[in-house]
C-alpha cells in the first residue's frame, strides 16, 4: 500500500495544450492580418460543435484564405504553432443531426453531419479522444464562442460591444469600456473516508437530471469573497450535509460550458456520518469502495448499474488517481 497522498495520474484532457498564446500580438492589426493568410480555422457553430476527424482524434480546421480573403472581424486567434496561426470563427452550416459520436467517446451527446459529409462533434463528447494540440484548440475556441454569445452588450451601460484584440476583448460603443473574457471558478473534489494515507471509500453523487447510475465526485462555483478551500467545505456540507477536513489541491481543468475552471482537490470525511442529500439538487449519494471504483473503471466506466464520470472531464482523472493509489 502507497505511503503518499495521491496525486492526478494524467493531465486533465481539456488543460492540454500545444499551441503559444502571445497577448502582444492580438493588438497587431497588420500582423493578425499577415497571420489570417497563413492561417488555419476552427469553426464552431451554435452547439458548440467543430468538424473533426471521423475517429475524432483531430480537428479538421479550413484554410483561412478559403473561407475569406480578408481577416473577419469575428475571427479569433487560438494561438500559434512555429509559423501557423490557428483560428476560431462562428459557423452555420446545413447539417443533418443525430451522428452518432465515436467509439470510447462520452456518450451523452450526439453530433451532426454537414453536406460536404464532415462530422462535427461537441468538445464534452469527442474532448477525451482528441490530440493535446486539438484539445487545445478546441478548447479555448468554445470558450471564446460561449463568452461572445453572452457578451453581446456592455455591463456597464447596455450598448452594443465590438470585439477587439483578436476577438479576446470587447469595446463598448457607447462608453468605450473594454471587458475581457470571463472564467467563473468552480471547485470539485474527490472526498474519501481518510483511513490510511488515502482512503478505502469514495464519496460520490448523482444529480437528478443525470442518466440513470451516473455518480460523480461533487462540485460547486466559488462565491464572491470565498476562497477556494472554504467552498470547498461549504458545497459539500450544503450537497450531502457532511463536514470534510484535509483539503488539498490536485489540479485543474478549464471547463468552457459556457465558461469555468475546475479546480480540484481532495478531502476527508467520516463516512460514518449521516448523509443529507440537498434537495432538487442531488438524488443520491453514497460511498463506494476502491474495489468497485477500480473494477468500473477497467470495465470501460460502467459496471453493475454503476456510471463513472467521462473522461473528458478532471472528474475521471481524479477517480482514476485514487483508484491506482490504494
Amino acid at each position: 500500500m502507497t505511503t503518499e497522498p495521491f496525486q492526478l495520474t494524467e493531465l486533465p484532457v481539456l488543460s492540454r495544450s500545444a499551441v503559444t498564446r502571445d497577448e502582444l500580438i492580438r493588438k497587431d492589426e497588420g500582423a493578425l492580418d499577415a497571420l489570417w493568410q497563413s492561417g488555419l480555422v476552427v469553426l464552431v457553430d451554435h452547439l458548440g460543435r467543430t468538424p473533426v476527424t471521423e475517429d475524432a482524434t483531430a480537428l479538421l480546421p479550413r484554410r483561412a484564405r478559403e473561407l475569406s480573403a480578408t481577416r473577419p472581424a469575428e475571427a479569433r486567434l487560438l494561438g500559434q504553432d512555429g509559423d501557423t496561426a490557428y483560428w476560431s470563427v462562428p459557423a452555420d452550416e446545413p447539417m443533418r443531426e443525430g451522428a452518432v459520436a465515436p467509439p470510447n467517446a462520452w456518450g451523452l451527446w450526439t453530433g451532426a453531419v454537414s453536406e460536404a459529409g464532415e462530422h462535427w462533434h461537441d468538445l464534452r463528447a469527442v474532448g477525451a479522444l482528441l490530440d493535446d494540440a486539438s484539445a487545445g484548440l478546441f478548447t479555448t475556441a468554445a470558450g471564446l464562442a460561449n463568452w461572445h454569445a453572452r457578451a453581446r452588450f456592455c455591463a456597464n451601460c447596455g450598448s452594443p460591444v465590438r470585439a477587439v484584440a483578436a476577438g479576446w476583448a470587447t469595446h463598448c460603443t457607447g462608453c468605450g469600456r473594454e471587458e475581457y473574457p470571463r472564467t467563473d471558478p468552480a471547485v470539485i473534489c474527490l472526498v474519501h473516508d481518510g483511513r490510511g494515507v488515502n482512503g478505502e471509500n469514495v464519496l460520490l453523487a448523482r444529480q437528478p437530471i443525470w442518466p440513470e447510475g451516473r455518480f460523480s465526485v461533487l462540485a460547486g462555483f466559488v462565491e464572491t469573497g470565498e476562497s477556494l478551500e472554504a467552498c470547498v467545505e461549504r458545497e459539500i456540507a450544503e450537497e450531502v450535509g457532511v463536514r470534510v477536513a484535509d483539503v488539498r489541491y490536485l489540479g485543474s481543468q478549464p471547463w468552457p460550458f459556457p465558461r469555468s475552471i475546475m479546480i480540484g482537490f481532495t478531502a476527508t470525511a467520516d463516512p460514518t456520518a449521516p448523509l443529507v442529500p440537498a434537495e432538487g439538487e442531488i438524488e443520491q449519494a453514497r460511498w463506494f469502495s476502491r474495489e468497485t471504483v477500480r473494477a468500473t473503471i477497467a470495465a470501460g466506466g460502467t459496471l453493475d448499474g454503476l456510471v463513472l464520470p467521462g473522461t473528458t472531464s478532471i472528474a475521471s482523472r481524479m477517480l482514476t488517481g485514487w483508484a491506482a493509489a490504494g
